[in-house]
């Protein structure tokens, strides 16, 4: 059994019998009262998000997981296709452990999968950018561009985000998976 101080972004811990990635860890140190440490965890069966607080020398049970990177294939009902790019074995994943990140998949991309002790799928990442092309959005309005407004697109996926208004039909552009969020124009 760790320590709660031994905790980092990442690790997977077994909480309450269920299975859970530390998304986010803070150390807090509020003014006069006991130091504790807040974390952000994800349910890695349900991907549902909570919070809670351990003190510095709660025991906490640090799960290890082998993280394996692979290339995406397709898609499959509710699983995704990947396969292993050393041993070319497919694995299906279930488009679950992606989240909402899933809809920005698309062939070709490497991501990261955790595995258990059993070789089964319990976490998948998506890369950090992903270049995708816009296949429709509404034509920027001229000397509108002084704002930082934004309009709807389509992308190749068939994913919707927001984009700056001087994106057009066809362009391709970086997105954040994790955040469905706009970050650059690809030249």
């Amino acid at each position: 059994m760790a320590k709660a101080s031994d905790m980092s972004n990442g690790n997977f811990i077994k909480y309450n019998g269920d299975l859970y990635v530390i998304t986010e860890l803070i150390h807090r140190t509020p003014g006069n009262l006991r130091a504790f440490y807040q974390a952000k965890m994800r349910n890695v069966k349900s991907g549902k998000i909570g919070e809670n607080r351990f003190r510095p020398d709660e025991e906490v049970e640090i799960v290890r997981v082998e993280e394996r990177e692979l290339q995406y294939l397709y898609k499959d009902g509710n699983a995704i296709v990947c396969m292993d790019t050393t041993t070319f074995d497919q694995i299906y994943v279930d488009e679950n452990l992606f989240g909402d990140s899933a809809q920005f998949l698309k062939e070709g991309l490497m991501v990261i999968v955790s595995f258990d002790d059993n070789d089964s799928p319990v976490y998948a990442k998506p890369p950090k950018s992903v270049e995708l092309e816009v296949t429709y959005t509404e034509p920027g309005v001229k000397g509108d561009t002084a704002t930082n407004t934004m309009k709807p697109a389509t992308l190749e996926t068939g994913a919707e985000i927001r984009v700056p208004l001087f994106i057009n039909n066809g362009e391709r552009i970086k997105v954040n998976p994790e955040t469905g969020e706009y970050m650059e124009r690809v030249k």
